[in-house]
């Protein structure tokens, strides 16, 4: 199992040069991926902007939106040349991870409606793989970049719904769980290779997790200062998303063992603070 590292672009006071220190020493670790979080109505940087920003300081580490609320993004062309500039400026290195989004702010600041989301985002997701075959569409031709991968940059959508392991199957390459026990993941991941084997899709789906940590003397305070506070629109959920981080090795060690044992190609383990020290001690606690 691939494990990689989330960026702090959600995490409140985190300075954009340790946004370029973390990528680079989150590269020099040896993680497989950085990762983003995100929402609109919160005081945090934009997914594609910071991976962007990581692009340009590292070249090996693959870099993944997990997940991108893809409905927010009303203009699907828009979306699909960003992510294929993005993709190709990366050397291939970007994934785009997608999902529906839940937070009725983050609808209503874009001026959106959550009712018909699910559909509205299948209908995005065809255009933008459209978009990246080439398809023409003006006398210029096409909207380019035209992306290193074929088909475009991989697509891994979130979702624990009968419709969002169809959509995996139908439109994407794999499946994300965004948050969760590993015995949720493994249920959860049976719904996805059976609607891969129901679409005679070949091969499996790559499938994703992520999990919140904390590491140090001061762990468990800053795991639920912050995500208290993010998921304080959850109510007493919150406080039930705190209290699964992993602020302790041992924790993370049982983490990591347990997802892989449930089948998980890559787990994303999501900071709770920018502190630099967090990428070594976690890089320690996997070791």
């Amino acid at each position: 199992m691939d494990i990689g590292i989330g960026l702090p672009n959600t995490v409140p006071g985190t300075e954009p040069a340790r946004l370029l220190d973390w990528a680079r020493q989150a590269e020099g670790a040896g993680f497989s991926t950085l990762g983003t979080i995100g929402r609109l109505v919160y005081q945090g940087y934009e997914e594609l902007i910071a991976l962007a920003a990581a692009a340009a300081v590292t070249s090996r580490i693959r870099l993944t939106t997990s997940v991108l609320l893809a409905p927010l993004h009303a203009n699907a062309a828009l979306l699909a040349k960003q992510a294929a500039s993005l993709e190709r400026i990366s050397e291939g290195r970007f994934v785009l991870g997608v999902g529906l989004g839940g937070r009725d702010d983050d609808f209503a600041a874009s001026g959106l409606s959550t009712k018909g989301r699910g559909r509205r985002f299948e209908e995005q997701l065809q255009e933008m793989k459209r978009i990246w075959s080439g398809e023409e569409r003006g006398f210029a031709g096409g909207i380019g970049p035209r992306p290193v991968r074929d088909g475009g940059p991989e697509l891994i959508l979130g979702g624990s719904t009968a419709a969002s392991f169809r959509r995996v199957a139908e439109l994407g390459d794999g499946w994300i769980m965004g948050g969760g026990t590993p015995e949720m993941f493994s249920q959860a991941a049976a719904g996805v290779d059976a609607a891969w084997a129901e679409a005679k899709r070949p091969g499996t789906a790559r499938k994703l997790s992520l999990a919140y940590f904390a590491l140090g003397p001061d762990a468990r305070a800053q795991a639920d200062s912050y995500l208290l506070d993010y998921y304080g629109f959850l109510g007493d959920v919150a406080g039930q998303v705190a209290a699964s981080a992993a602020v302790t090795p041992d924790m993370v060690k049982s983490y990591v063992a347990a997802f892989e044992a449930a089948g998980c190609d890559e787990l994303i383990l999501v900071p709770t603070g920018s502190g630099l020290d967090q990428i070594e001690l976690l890089a320690q606690a996997i070791a």
